[in-house]
Order: C-alpha cells, then sequence, then structure tokens
C-alpha cells in the first residue's frame, strides 16, 4: 500500500525572488512626497504586480486605500485581515459579484450603464438598511477609451448613484493614456474633459453638496511625478511603487526609486566551446572564439520571457554577461568568457538589484510589468 508523503514546508530551489520591504517603503514615501496634500491609494492589483499581494498591504500599510482588478484579489485581502479601504477597480460584473463585494466592504468603481443598472436593481430587491453605505467611484471616460462613462452622460449615471441608498460617499475619477510621456499634449486634454465633466456634474442642484469636494482621483504613477496640476484629493500609484520607471526616456535611478524585486538563480553548469560550436534549442547561437557558456537554472516555467534574445543583459557574480542561446523552460545559458572566477554555484541576478527590470524587459520587447507579473509560483519568494 502507497504511503502518501507531506512535503517540507521550505524546498529549496536555485531561484528566488527577494522582495525588499525598505525599498518598497522608500518608493512609497517617495511618491507620498511628490503629491503631499493628495490621499493615496496603493495599486496591488495583480498580486502586487508579481510581488505578493498581502505581504504589499502589510508593508504599504500608511496607504489611505488600496486598488485591485477582480473580487477575488479584494477578497483575498480581508481573508487576511486588511481592514483598510479596498478599491475594486472594475467594479462588479454580475448581482453575485456586487453581493460579495458589499459583504466583504469593498468599494466600487462604477464605469458603464449595467453597473448602474445592477446597483439600481440591488437596492431595489435587498431593501432599505440592508447593505451599508459604500464609497462608489464614477469613472469617466476622457480618452483612454477602455472603461468609464463619455462625460456627457457623467451627470445622468452620478444623479443615478447619489440616489441610492448603498451609495454613502461618490467620488469621480478618470485614467490617463499618456502621462508617462512628458511631450503629449494628451494629459492636459484629458484633464480638461475631467474638470469640465467635474463642473457639469456639480452644476447638478442634487449632487452639488455631496460633490462639493469632488473627492476626485486622477494622477497615476507617471502623473504623479510629472504632472502636478493632475494631482487632486486622491493619487493612484502602481509600478513606480515596485521600483519601475513610469516615464519614458527616464530611469528609475533619476527618479529616486529603488528596486523591490531581485530576481536570481545559480549557475548549474560550466562548458568550454570551441568556435563554431552552438548552445541550445536551435542552435540558434554559435560561438566565435573559445568561449565558457555558464548554465543558469531559470526559464519560462518560473517567469522570464522567451522573447528574451541573445544579448541580453545578466548580472553573474555581481558583473555584467550576456544571454546566448534560445530560453528554455528551465534553463538559460549566459557567455561567461571574460568572468574567469565564474563556477558553478554562482549567483545570476537576472533583474533587480544592480540591473533595473525596465532594461532587461526593453531586451525582451516588453515593458516590467509584464516580467514582473510573470513570475511563477515555482519562484521561492523572500521578504527581506
Amino acid at each position: 500500500m502507497a504511503t502518501r508523503m507531506s512535503a517540507p514546508s521550505q524546498i529549496p530551489t536555485p531561484i528566488v525572488a527577494r522582495v525588499s520591504l525598505a525599498a518598497w517603503q522608500h518608493n512609497f514615501a517617495l511618491l507620498k512626497a511628490a503629491a503631499p496634500q493628495s490621499r493615496f491609494l496603493a495599486v496591488i492589483k495583480a498580486n502586487a504586480y508579481g510581488h505578493g499581494a498581502i505581504e504589499a498591504a502589510q508593508t504599504l500599510a500608511g496607504a489611505d486605500a488600496f486598488g485591485v482588478a477582480r473580487l477575488g484579489e479584494g477578497v483575498e485581502l480581508r481573508a487576511a485581515g486588511v481592514t483598510k479601504p479596498i478599491v475594486l477597480m472594475e467594479g462588479v460584473f454580475s448581482s453575485t459579484e456586487l453581493a460579495l463585494a458589499l459583504r466583504y466592504e469593498l468599494d466600487l468603481v462604477v464605469h458603464d450603464e449595467t453597473q448602474v443598472v445592477m446597483l439600481e436593481e440591488r437596492a431595489r430587491t435587498a431593501g432599505a438598511g440592508v447593505d451599508a453605505p459604500r464609497v462608489v467611484w464614477l469613472k469617466l471616460d476622457t480618452g483612454m477609451s477602455r472603461l468609464g462613462f463619455a462625460p456627457d452622460r457623467a451627470r445622468n449615471a452620478a444623479e443615478r448613484l447619489r440616489a441610492l441608498p448603498m451609495v454613502g460617499e461618490l467620488r469621480v475619477m478618470t485614467h490617463f493614456a499618456c502621462a508617462d510621456e512628458a511631450e503629449s499634449a494628451m494629459t492636459g486634454k484629458q484633464l480638461a474633459r475631467f474638470d469640465s465633466a467635474i463642473k457639469e456634474i456639480t452644476s447638478a442642484s442634487s449632487l452639488r453638496d455631496s460633490l462639493a469636494s469632488c473627492h476626485a482621483g486622477l494622477a497615476n504613477s507617471a502623473a504623479i511625478l510629472q504632472f502636478p496640476s493632475t494631482h487632486r484629493d486622491w493619487v493612484r500609484a502602481g509600478i513606480a511603487l515596485y521600483g519601475s520607471s513610469p516615464i519614458v526616456g527616464r530611469s528609475a535611478e533619476f527618479l529616486g526609486l529603488k528596486p523591490v524585486m531581485t530576481l536570481s538563480s545559480r549557475v548549474i553548469a560550466l562548458r568550454e566551446l570551441s568556435p563554431g560550436q552552438s548552445v541550445g534549442y536551435g542552435a540558434s547561437w554559435r560561438a566565435s572564439r573559445r568561449s565558457r557558456i555558464a548554465t543558469v537554472a531559470a526559464g519560462y516555467a518560473d517567469g522570464l520571457l522567451r522573447s528574451l534574445p541573445s544579448g541580453a543583459p545578466v548580472l553573474v557574480a555581481g558583473r555584467r554577461a550576456l544571454l546566448v542561446g534560445r530560453l528554455s523552460m528551465d534553463m538559460i545559458t549566459v557567455d561567461v568568457t571574460d568572468l574567469h572566477d565564474v563556477l558553478v554555484g554562482s549567483e545570476v541576478v537576472l533583474w533587480g538589484e544592480g540591473l533595473p527590470v525596465d532594461e532587461v524587459a526593453a531586451a525582451a520587447g516588453t515593458i516590467a510589468y509584464e516580467l514582473l507579473c510573470a513570475v511563477t509560483r515555482r519562484v521561492a519568494f523572500q521578504y527581506l
């Protein structure tokens, strides 16, 4: 008869994501200082961009609220004991989700007519006093063209929401499309559309008192750092909290941001290649000289992107080296010919301290968000 064996709580693995709580707190403080008059919503959706949502909520406890995309993310935080306001930034998509969101005391973003109808139906069927009043954010589409009411429909939506007993406080928000581009005129245009819509909304006698201070939220990470005119009652920061630059052409280091995640692994084998020998699937890279190649335990099953090409940077024993050959599920190969003291067991930093995730993402033809969110559960996380 087979015996079921229990796994140890900590199984050694060569690939580790070290998450610096001090760097997290530093980035939070920097962003807070950039918008000192605004309340702060820390965006920790997608498992805090791959860093751990529960740990993010604990580390960023100074935030006034947390933003998530999906209901399950909010419920997970509540189950972990997080008591701060949690905003469902996509809202809810069914009456069942609405009931759960209210049960777990989550604040709602309303961006579509169907969501207004859903709340009105809930108010009709649940009865007065059943649902405790919640904060509701009315989202306006000022140019992103994904979610939100057109500005000329915002007043009607606001009046209907304000009339519902479950809406304790109504706030207004939008999202910038080009705040990462300093020279783009789009941000100014969106801001003007937003301000015009707010003026129209507050012209309604039924809304004037409840929205007198507007409680507006606009600025994302990029806007916080380079468009002070967008700072209103609330700002919301995402990628900059994690140490990646939100601004085109400016490095995280230049902005004073520190990397929160350092993803590293180890050399597990070394090979000597003669000129003309290839390495990896497809024989896509061949040595042009006598070369020393390190095989590293890291691949797309850990969250690296297969699009990382030969020539992408890594750090081996603290020094730069280049990836060669095709990235595979569990391994990459690195040219360490000029690094004479590399051994089996030497540390390899894939991104983080000493190697910006933005640089690695650029080599893969993507952005840091994708790399950070792609890190899989096979990677061991250490919170330092």
